[in-house]
C-alpha cells in the first residue's frame, strides 16, 4: 500500500503581503497612536511605558526657585510659630493683636505647605511638581486677596503689607511660569 504523500506546504507570504502586515498589528496593537500621539513600535513598549514621557523638561532656574519657595514657607511658619506678635507687627505695623492663636495656627499651615514644598524639591515626577506649583500660586493668590481686603476695611496703607501685595503678586506670576513650563510637552526630535 503506496502513503500518500502530503501535499506540498505552501509558503504564506504575509511578511511580504503590507495589508496582512497591518492587519497583524492592528490585532496586536502596535503602530497605532495612543491618546498622547505617542507610536508604540512594540506591544513591550505599550504595557512597560515611555519613560521618556514622565521624564520633566525642567525649565531654567525651576529648582532653585522651589528651593527659595521652601526656603521661604519655612522661615515664615517657624517666625509665626515662634514669633507671632513681631510677624503681625512688620506686616501691618500695629502694636500687639489680642490673642495668638490664629498667627500660630496660620505658622502651622504654612509649616505643612513647606513640607510639601522641600518634598517636591526632591522629585522628578512632573505631576508632582506641577501640583506643588500650583498650590504655591494659590496660597499666594489667597494671601493676596485677604491682605488687600485687610488693607481696604482698615483704610490705612502699611509700607510692610503694600510690599507684601507687591511680593505677592511676583510669587504668583513666577510661580504660574513654572506651571506651565513644566506642562508644556517635550519637542520630538
Amino acid at each position: 500500500m503506496a502513503a500518500k504523500q502530503p501535499p506540498p506546504l505552501m509558503k504564506k507570504h504575509s511578511q511580504t503581503d503590507l495589508v496582512s502586515r497591518l492587519k497583524t498589528r492592528k490585532i496586536l496593537g502596535v503602530g497605532g497612536e495612543d491618546d498622547d500621539g505617542e507610536v508604540h513600535r512594540s506591544k513591550i513598549s505599550q504595557v512597560l511605558g515611555n519613560e521618556i514621557k514622565f521624564a520633566v523638561r525642567e525649565p531654567l532656574g525651576l529648582r532653585v526657585w522651589q528651593l527659595v519657595s521652601a526656603i521661604m514657607f519655612s522661615g515664615v511658619a517657624i517666625m509665626a510659630l515662634a514669633f507671632p506678635d513681631q510677624l503681625f507687627d512688620a506686616i501691618f505695623e500695629e502694636e500687639s493683636v489680642s490673642s495668638k492663636t490664629p498667627i500660630r495656627l496660620y505658622g502651622g499651615a504654612l509649616l505643612s505647605i513647606a513640607l510639601i514644598m522641600w518634598n517636591a524639591l526632591y522629585t522628578a515626577e512632573k505631576a508632582i511638581i506641577r501640583w506643588s506649583l500650583l498650590a504655591e500660586a494659590c496660597y499666594f493668590a489667597v494671601q493676596f486677596l485677604v491682605t488687600t481686603v485687610s488693607l481696604v476695611e482698615s483704610s490705612r496703607i502699611a509700607t510692610g503689607a503694600v510690599l507684601l501685595l507687591v511680593s505677592r503678586a511676583l510669587f504668583i506670576l513666577i510661580s504660574i511660569y513654572y506651571y506651565y513650563q513644566v506642562g508644556r510637552r517635550p519637542k520630538k526630535v
